[in-house]
């Protein structure tokens, strides 16, 4: 089936479909490229201060505290929250057969969307933030950001309600989950008191313990409704349609949404063993995200089983090769979570480098590998072109990617394991062995090659932004070359 704004056939008595309004699309894609590119050079540069303490530059603006934020903010909010807007534009359209109702509101959001991350930006080089892991700065940046969002949530379901089709594609599922249960976060994490009606600082709503398990219950159903939900929304939709397979299974496709929107609400707690939480909370995190095995590798399982009997494609496709390798990272990443989340697993692991090798397996491999397939399935079909400019480019991103990955994700796993047993190590006295500088000074040579690492990832991107950037000068040249005059003869 066609993937262009233009008229598309369907069957015989499917009837005909709408214009899709692909331009709103077009936009997120490139917005995405572009915020992730800053995003991912903004985590080469504090992972390369990790090394050079120096670079620091001795300015509380280029500090790696001011930074990491604009980081995890950049690639996480900028890079994936565009990705998936505009994907799931594209596919609430086609799988409802249905146009978004009105184009101001769309481009409202993609406007109102990029405002919000550059106002981020600036207040976490400012300094002007909340106390909180991912809260955004500004609670007037907050209220924008509810506006956008709302609106964002208004056009998709507004879109779902005009189908012409019986069915909601399970794909409509996990995008609409991601979209509702982000607005809940949202507002829940960020509720505030301002100073001033005309300052921009605020304080929490919350304090003490009950201030950590809500920031941990953002913090977490943050990670399973943007960082999964919504990318196995991308997942249900595109590898189906790169493998040239329906999904495998449907019905577990069904079950492991239900029981993944269950679950993962009530795992957050895992962040906080050994700490004021009443041991009782503890527990109930452990349980559920040792629960959440099952709804994780049912789709897992389902995006495996849906290239099966199509594997040798891996080897001629290296768009298809993206997305499974995604997948395989999606389960390794969401066994190790809820291993992580058992309580003396957590002592080793928690507070070390460890925890940010767990979060990058899943970041670069799942979150990154199947959006860059999905870019890669989207572009020649949003600028009308038979394929990328160049397929040995996207040979070239996926193995740097992937070699990226391996570094990044080994080294930072060994150095939280080391740093895990130097601060748990004890002399024949009872005291310390080690102090805590040591350990940072042991985990320098891990810092150097997770540096290497992300220096590879980046490559790798850069080599896909060109590729694309290719693909879309050379739509315009053939549109060009195609309206050109005729002379007369």
């Amino acid at each position: 089936m066609s993937a262009t704004s233009t008229t598309t056939p369907f069957p015989a008595g499917a009837g005909t479909a709408p214009v899709y309004d692909d331009r709103i699309v077009r936009m997120f894609t490139v917005a995405a490229l572009f915020w992730g590119v800053v995003g991912m050079a903004m985590g080469v540069l504090i992972a390369a201060q990790m090394v050079f303490p120096q670079l620091n530059l001795g300015l509380p603006w280029t500090s790696f505290g001011r930074l990491r934020p604009v980081h995890t903010s950049g690639v996480i909010f900028a890079f994936g929250g565009n990705a998936l807007i505009g994907t799931s534009f594209y596919c609430v359209q086609r799988t409802c057969r249905a146009r978004i109702p009105g184009r101001f509101a769309a481009e409202f959001v993609f406007w109102g969307y990029q405002l919000f991350i550059v106002l981020a930006a600036l207040g976490y080089v400012m300094g002007v933030t909340q106390s909180r892991e991912y809260a955004e700065p500004e609670w007037m940046v907050d209220l924008w950001l509810a506006v956008v969002w709302l609106t964002y949530a208004g056009l998709f379901i507004g879109t779902l309600l005009r189908r012409q089709e019986p069915h909601i594609y399970v794909a409509n599922w996990f995008y609409l989950s991601f979209i509702v249960t982000i607005t809940v976060l949202h507002v829940v994490n960020n509720l505030a008191v301002p100073v001033a009606w005309n300052g921009a600082r605020s304080y929490s709503l919350f304090g003490g313990v009950q201030d950590a398990m809500t920031e941990w219950w953002y913090g977490h159903n943050a990670v399973g409704f943007f960082l999964t939900a919504g990318f196995l929304g991308i997942m249900y939709y595109f590898l189906p349609k790169q493998a040239g397979a329906p999904i495998w299974s449907y019905r577990l496709s069904i079950i492991s949404f239900w029981s993944l929107v269950f679950m993962y609400m009530w795992a957050g707690p895992h962040h906080l063993h050994f700490t004021s939480l009443p041991d009782w909370v503890q527990t109930l995190g452990m349980a559920f995200s040792i629960m959440l095995w099952m709804p994780s590798w049912a789709s897992t399982l389902n995006g495996f089983m849906t290239v099966s009997g199509r594997w040798d494609r891996l080897r001629t496709d290296p768009i298809l090769r993206f997305m499974i390798v995604a997948v395989v990272f999606y389960g390794v990443a969401t066994f190790e979570g809820p291993l992580m989340g058992i309580r003396t697993v957590n002592g080793l692991s928690h507070y070390t480098e460890w925890t940010i090798s767990h979060v990058h397996s899943g970041a670069l491999g799942w979150n990154g590998f199947i959006t860059f397939g999905a870019i890669y399935y989207l572009v020649p079909r949003l600028w009308n072109r038979e394929g990328m400019h160049s397929r040995a480019a996207i040979e070239w991103h996926f193995w740097l990617g992937l070699a990226g990955i391996m570094l990044y994700v080994t080294a930072m796993w060994g150095a939280g394991v080391l740093q895990g047993l130097m601060w748990r190590a004890h002399t024949e006295l009872g005291f310390l062995k080690y102090s805590f500088i040591e350990s940072v000074v042991a985990a320098r040579p891990y810092y150097a090659v997770r540096l290497l690492g992300g220096l590879l990832y980046l490559s790798g991107f850069v080599v896909m932004v060109w590729n694309v950037w290719r693909t879309v000068v050379g739509a315009r040249e053939a549109t060009q070359a195609l309206h050109a005059p005729v002379p007369a003869e």
